[in-house]
């Protein structure tokens, strides 16, 4: 059965191949984004330009768009990535990484949830670098507290709504080939993409608020 996605940074990267995906196996994919890429125009999925995550009056306008719709999945991945250290501790950067990748997702949720049915799922791209017990290398103070920040929401978004029947992926992509990694990486969008989206499928009640990598393992807080 088709279903109503929608995503939020669907312009580029892992965004933009979740929207493809989802959009050529017949569901119904609204992008939100701060402006539309080429590739994203092209896929002929519903776009919503102008949307930023961080800015309430922005996600006012992307649920008046999306008044009278009901949205089965709600996936969270806009974020930013940048690199601090003890010798270069931007304090700017960590918080307008706050804003974005912690935030950010909370504000999009809150702001769509009366659309999102029993049943509905809504997911939170996070990453193993939220991760405290996985964390043997140091560094990325910015990118790291608000990943293990959004770890916390999503957790307790979880056990919110389960009496709503509404379940919570915390879901790390993998080290994926884009431009937050330089292009680096292990595997490509397109191959996230998938593993991210048969995550999605597996996602119920049982599983929600679990944090998991697109390999389907379970990750440790």
């Amino acid at each position: 059965m088709s279903q109503h996605v929608v995503i939020t940074g669907a312009n580029r990267g892992i965004g933009l191949e979740l929207a493809r995906q989802w959009h050529e196996r017949g569901d119904r994919v609204t992008a939100l984004c701060r402006a539309a890429s080429d590739e994203l125009k092209s896929l002929g999925v519903n776009i919503i330009e102008g949307v930023d995550v961080t800015d309430d009056i922005s996600l006012g306008k992307a649920r008046r768009n999306l008044e009278g719709e009901t949205i089965d999945v709600l996936y969270n991945n806009a974020g930013l990535l940048t690199d601090e250290n003890l010798k270069d501790m931007d304090w700017d950067r960590i918080q307008t990484q706050f804003e974005v990748n912690t935030l950010g997702p909370l504000k999009v949720t809150t702001a769509l949830l009366e659309l999102i049915p029993q049943n509905g799922r809504v997911v939170m791209m996070t990453s193993r670098m939220g991760s405290i017990a996985d964390n043997d290398s140091g560094g990325r103070y910015g990118y790291r507290m608000t990943k293990a920040a959004l770890n916390a929401a999503a957790k307790s978004l979880a056990v919110d709504l389960q009496p709503k029947g509404i379940s919570v992926g915390i879901l790390h992509p993998g080290y994926v080939q884009t431009a937050m990694t330089g292009h680096t990486g292990h595997i490509t969008p397109a191959q996230a993409a998938e593993r991210l989206i048969q995550r999605v499928d597996e996602l119920n009640l049982e599983n929600s608020g679990v944090f998991r990598h697109s390999d389907g393992s379970e990750l440790p807080w």
